[in-house]
């Protein structure tokens, strides 16, 4: 059956054939609901395995399911089911030739005599190859049509009807149901505990989303209902959305990378031109990099904790916590992920740096010249006892800001984030944030040491960066401090736990403030 490539649909296109009635038809799972929720089970069941590791014949009694297409996305899909239990029916235009990409469990036919005894049919394929369905209406009336297709960018900024929404058009008489378009062919074979698990749900009708819910229980997945079918549109934008939750971080950190660069480039390279004639531009590429990604990181490092502060503080002004926060707030709170992942990013940067500092041409000339200028000096030893004890303590005090923030990189994966409890995932995002925070701070205090109190590293009037870096950090610890003190913490733990200032209920915290402390902080 010849595809039909119709480009753009109208979407008053007439429905593919009439049927006098809808069956009320839904999948009997049987054994697949019997393995829902089942992550450790492989991906192909053995007793579909022959003793030469090729697939068997499925068992008689299991679920027949039917899916349409012969795509790397109906490959992975056929194999998955297949391993979940169960028996799968293809259909193609051209079965001779493509029943060899397919496991040998799997029974491919025609599309004609693959919709015939499924209740549940997969279409996979394209938007513009619907209409080739068409002569298959009669059979398909009564069925549950599964849309697993994606549009591209441009076709879904062109159309108003999702692709979920249209094939209903096509065959009023079957029930659609969107689902497994955010999910890649890759996650389908490899497992969910590769991939992501969800899988969004969305149909008009609740029993056919019921029956496709088990089957993605069965193969391991979670399913998220999404509503009805008009929601097909906002799920199928869910795959063309590029880091939807990393622009404003991302941008944030590109902004403060810019600033402190070009404000490094004016005093380290800039000022020795202008001033002493002393071309510095060397440093362009390593130097002034590796001293700005050390600010960029901290200052990140500090705005994760920030709004925190800044929620806590709006909490007591207002005396309760039953008022929403303002937007942007809001909005900051929801990226403090990204951002804490972003200040990691540039803090291991800065770790890989600092390391090709002595391999570069220039640490070998400059030592040498240190050794030379030794020499006609008459020097025979140049030891500064407190420029060795700053550099013990500040290469310390850097490599512990930088483990502990590593462990909360790590524990910001969805895989280890789960396995923990709310207050181990606290204390660790809460707790330790808060130390390394307070390492790095030491770190940047440690290698400034007395150069913000010299004249000579003010140059063009303008402060060492370090300074600058400064001012975010050390507001959110000596916040923190004072939210510490009983008079705060009290009032804080009281309006977390539903106190109001203005309400008529009076509320006493218990005397045994460890429960208090058990409450989760903002």
């Amino acid at each position: 059956m010849a595809a039909e490539a119709s480009g753009e649909q109208d979407p008053s296109t007439p429905a593919c054939g009439e049927s006098p009635g809808m069956k009320d038809n839904t999948l009997h799972t049987g054994s697949a609901t019997q393995m829902s929720g089942e992550m450790d089970k492989p991906l192909i069941s053995r007793r579909l395995v022959d003793s030469d590791g090729s697939l068997a014949e499925a068992p008689s009694e299991a679920p027949k399911v039917g899916v349409l297409g012969s795509g790397d996305f109906a490959r992975s899909l056929v194999t998955r089911l297949l391993g979940s239990g169960f028996s799968v029916v293809v259909g193609s235009r051209n079965p001779k030739r493509t029943a060899g990409l397919f496991p040998s469990a799997a029974q491919v036919t025609f599309q004609a005599e693959a919709v015939d005894s499924p209740d549940v049919i997969f279409v996979a394929m394209f938007r513009e190859h619907y209409s080739s369905l068409c002569g298959l209406s009669d059979q398909l009336a009564g069925k549950i049509l599964v849309d697993v297709s994606n549009p591209t960018e441009q076709e879904h900024l062109r159309r108003r009807e999702s692709n979920a929404e249209y094939l209903a058009s096509l065959f009023p008489t079957c029930t659609v149901v969107k689902a497994f378009n955010v999910i890649s062919a890759w996650t389908l074979q490899s497992g969910p505990r590769d991939g992501n698990r969800q899988v969004p749900i969305c149909s008009d009708h609740p029993e056919a989303k019921r029956a496709v819910s088990e089957m993605v229980q069965a193969m391991g997945f979670m399913p998220m209902d999404m509503g009805s079918l008009v929601s097909a549109r906002e799920v199928e934008a869910m795959p063309l959305r590029l880091l939807p939750g990393w622009k404003v971080p991302a941008l944030l950190a590109l902004g403060l990378f810019i600033f402190f660069y070009v404000y490094n480039f004016v005093r380290d390279v800039l000022q020795p031109y202008v001033r002493d004639g002393k071309s510095k531009f060397y440093k362009l590429p390593v130097s002034v990099v590796n001293t700005t990604l050390p600010c960029v990181a901290y200052v990140l490092l500090s705005l994760v904790y920030l709004p925190g502060v800044l929620a806590a503080a709006l909490q007591l002004h207002r005396g309760t916590k039953y008022r929403r926060f303002p937007d942007w707030l809001d909005h900051w709170l929801q990226h403090r992920k990204q951002i804490g992942l972003l200040s990691f990013f540039c803090a291991a940067l800065h770790a890989l740096y600092s390391f090709c500092l002595p391999l570069g041409r220039v640490s070998r000339y400059e030592v040498v010249n240190l050794a030379i200028k030794q020499v006609l000096a008459n020097k025979s030893h140049l030891w500064i006892e407190e420029e060795v004890w700053r550099m013990e303590i500040y290469l310390s005090l850097g490599v512990l800001a930088l483990g502990t923030l590593s462990l909360l990189a790590v524990t910001s994966l969805p895989s280890i984030a789960n396995s923990l409890n709310w207050r181990e995932f606290s204390f660790v995002q809460s707790t330790l944030g808060f130390v390394a925070l307070v390492l790095s701070t030491l770190h940047t205090l440690t290698y400034g040491w007395t150069r913000a109190f010299e004249d000579s590293h003010y140059k063009f009037y303008l402060p060492p960066t370090f300074t600058l870096t400064l001012l975010v950090p050390c507001v959110v610890i000596l916040a923190k401090g004072l939210f510490l003190l009983p008079c705060f913490r009290h009032r804080l733990s009281k309006i977390r736990r539903g106190w109001e200032k203005d309400g008529a209920i009076k509320f006493t915290l218990p005397m045994d403030h460890a429960l208090a402390q058990k409450t989760s902080h903002v």
